[in-house]
């Protein structure tokens, strides 16, 4: 589902280049739940945003559900991360003046879909906020606004799903149970999941356990 060969990133700075990822190499089966870990500045989120499209990488390979991203054009690529790839942030990316039911038919109803609406309210649902449809993001909890963020990275039913430290602002219980949530989901749907976790405990429960350092692959290992 994604193959990475000798990726790099390199920012420019006043002292000089900064390398942030130092040529890796992956590959992250279909169905895969893989697991993503390293201390602060180790290069997780921006390979995440490279892995997802948001940011170009300065050479290497990079291919998702059979794309390779260099072969398409911007326009390209925002229609394939509508229908391909699902993200799910640390800080949920709510629409303030959006009640959870639109913030989750938002991306069915930029696609076209003309069910958008019953289809959130059916997400919301699932997720066990069918009685918060009609709520805003200020009136829930940060566990419910994860929920509604979780809803809504899987409404189009995408083959990849990336979630960057998804309960890094939640208490212990309330995390615990929005990571039984995403892994429950990503299971019945067959979603391939790229976790990036602080959390040795929360890696642990993916397929495959990959430690980054200084822009590089450290370890990695099955945890089955």
């Amino acid at each position: 589902m994604i193959e990475i060969e000798n990726l790099r990133v390199t920012l420019p700075s006043r002292a000089g280049n900064v390398n942030i990822l130092r040529g890796l190499d992956l590959h992250i089966s279909k169905g895969e739940k893989f697991g993503l870990i390293g201390p602060s500045g180790s290069g997780k989120s921006t390979l995440l945003m490279v892995l997802a499209g948001l940011e170009p990488p300065s050479s290497g390979r990079v291919e998702v559900a059979g794309q390779d991203y260099a072969q398409m054009s911007e326009d390209d690529l925002a229609r394939f991360r509508r229908q391909h790839v699902g993200i799910v942030f640390q800080s949920f990316h709510l629409v303030p003046t959006m009640t959870a039911m639109e913030n989750v038919a938002l991306p069915l109803e930029l696609s076209g879909r003309a069910d958008g609406f019953q289809a959130a309210a059916a997400l919301l649902e699932e997720v066990g906020l069918g009685h918060r449809l009609d709520h805003y993001p200020a009136q829930m909890s940060g566990g419910e606004q994860q929920r509604v963020a979780l809803a809504r990275a899987l409404a189009a039913n995408p083959p990849v799903l990336f979630a960057d430290e998804p309960t890094g602002n939640l208490d212990q219980a309330t995390g615990q149970a929005i990571m039984d949530l995403l892994m429950r989901l990503a299971e019945e749907r067959g979603t391939t999941l790229v976790l990036i976790t602080h959390d040795p405990e929360l890696a642990a429960r993916c397929d495959t356990v990959v430690t980054m350092r200084d822009g590089k692959i450290v370890t990695a290992a099955s945890s089955r």
